[in-house]
């Protein structure tokens, strides 16, 4: 087989993620700073979560979670990669473009069942508004998501990883011009959804075709690869749906609190820069690659590349939920306190990053270890497993929320990922060997929680050296990034030190082939 090399692909993926996740983060301090916490913010983000959450079902969840193992064994296998692909394109955006005329009729429904709490007040119509213009994005995003398996597959990952760069600086050059004009922010931020989709779909199109894959829409027709792909997508389909049911118990509970569903977002935002870097970059290369061994059966080589993305996920993870849950208030305070946004927002956001932070290990574990279900084309266990993470999401996000308020909505999410973690861990049990860490990461992993630690100690202390110039606004920014600096150049000593890695694992990481 001619392999994917693992390191490259994390490292690629990864750089791209990044750029994704910094340019996201400008545009949400744009929306913090226009916007705040508002009714109009809060409408445009319930809206614009619409599409996001349905995407789950149609795109990189469930469709793609069945699609890109059958993909790369064709593509292994020389097999017609290119027919069965194109099936899979015209049946997904037929699905999708009917379900998109249902959901922007049944939309005040949809918002409701999101956001209760909006029943009866002014955000509720500009949220049924903002939605039904949002939607059509579930289309695009749709499609990009299938060529973007694809590509990977392919092991082609530049232009499915920076996609997302340019929704963000789509929504970004969109703010700037309204504020710039005087057009209606909110307006704006909902006609800039399906541009952005649009954009991303035409990138992710073009790239494929010059792989040889230029797909065509066709009239769908089920043949036996679609029976087949539509079988192991099912239990995907429901496991989405629990996922997204997590998601609403979340929102539901901060809907009742005024402000909550934006320090949730806030929060989420924050966090989700480690995780969308690092999970996300492992689940997008460690499938295809596990598939395609597994299809050679390559154990030896399963193995190695399940050990080497439990390593690189949680060396770089633990020191990440360490400084979250240590420094979240300078984090949030130079970030977002700016115009709307203000310093009764800080406490409550900073809150809730420290409580998602002590979950980032787990939601990045999950994307290790889903890919070995999903290779081997096992949707149901991992379904079951869901279904018993969102009793404890909904057990603790409901039942406390009267005791603790909205953060209780942050701790079911923490929970219920460490419970889904524990599930798929013990699930591997009756893989064999291509299932089994081996003894250099044992050996590592106390080593990095060792040199996490040491950061920590070191990022506390000097925060509280540091905390009149984190009060000042005008010195803010330095001093974080003094923070940010340290902490880096503490952990990154402090794990060579205990031997948590060697500089030669990098490059071994790109040398190695199986």
């Amino acid at each position: 087989m001619q392999p994917i090399r693992l390191i490259r692909g994390f490292l690629t993926v990864g750089a791209w993620t990044l750029a994704s996740r910094i340019a996201g983060f400008i545009r949400d301090v744009l929306i913090a700073a226009y916007l705040g916490t508002g009714p109009v913010a809060e409408a445009f983000l319930v809206a614009f979560s619409l599409p996001n959450m349905f995407r789950r079902f149609f795109a990189e969840g469930a469709f793609n979670t069945a699609f890109v193992p059958l993909f790369a064994k064709k593509l292994e296998a020389e097999e017609d990669a290119k027919g069965f692909a194109e099936d899979a394109f015209s049946g997904l955006a037929s699905t999708v473009l009917v379900f998109s005329v249902v959901a922007m009729v049944a939309m005040p429904w949809l918002v409701l069942a999101m956001a209760a709490g909006f029943a009866g007040d002014e955000r509720l119509p500009l949220a049924v508004l903002y939605g039904r213009i949002c939607f059509p994005y579930i289309l695009f995003i749709s499609l990009t998501a299938l060529l973007s398996g694809l590509l990977n597959a392919g092991g082609r990952f530049v232009a499915a990883a920076g996609a997302p760069v340019l929704l963000n600086a789509i929504f970004i050059a969109a703010m700037v011009l309204a504020q710039h004009l005087g057009w209606d922010m909110g307006l704006t931020l909902a006609w800039a959804t399906p541009l952005t989709g649009a954009a991303q779909l035409a990138l992710v199109w073009f790239a494929a075709a010059r792989m040889g894959f230029a797909l065509r829409l066709k009239r769908p027709r089920m043949t036996p690869e679609l029976r087949r792909l539509l079988k192991i997508a099912g239990p995907a389909v429901l496991a989405g749906g629990v996922v997204q049911i997590n998601l609403l118990v979340g929102r539901q509970v901060g809907s009742f609190f005024e402000g909550a569903i934006a320090w949730l977002n806030y929060a989420d935002r924050l966090y989700q820069l480690p995780l969308g870097v690092v999970g996300i970059a492992i689940g997008i290369v460690l499938l295809p690659d596990i598939s395609r061994r597994l299809k050679a059966n390559d154990i030896g080589g399963s193995r190695h590349a399940l050990s080497r993305a439990t390593e690189f996920a949680l060396f770089l993870t633990v020191p990440a939920a360490v400084a979250l849950v240590v420094i979240p208030v300078p984090l949030i305070t130079v970030l977002f306190e700016r115009g709307a946004f203000g310093p009764s927002d800080t406490l409550p956001t900073a809150l809730t990053l420290a409580v998602y932070g002590l979950g980032l290990p787990a939601f990045v574990l999950q994307k290790v270890l889903q890919p070995l279900y999903f290779a081997r084309e096992d949707t149901a266990t991992p379904f079951r497993f869901a279904v018993h993470s969102m009793v404890v999401n909904a057990v603790i996000a409901i039942g406390l929320a009267p005791f603790i308020g909205f953060i209780a909505a942050a701790w079911g999410t923490t929970l219920a990922g460490w419970a889904m973690v524990a599930q798929l861990w013990w699930g591997t049990r009756h893989m064999g060997e291509a299932a089994r860490t081996d003894a250099r990461l044992h050996r590592r992993l106390p080593r990095i929680a060792g040199a996490s630690a040491i950061m920590g100690l070191s990022l506390w202390w000097l925060t509280s050296a540091l905390s009149e110039p984190l009060a000042r606004s005008g010195d803010r920014v330095w001093a974080l990034a003094l923070l940010i600096v340290a902490g880096f150049v503490v952990y990154f000593a402090a794990a060579y030190a205990l031997g948590a890695f060697r500089l030669g694992d990098f490059r071994a990481g790109f040398r190695r082939q199986r």
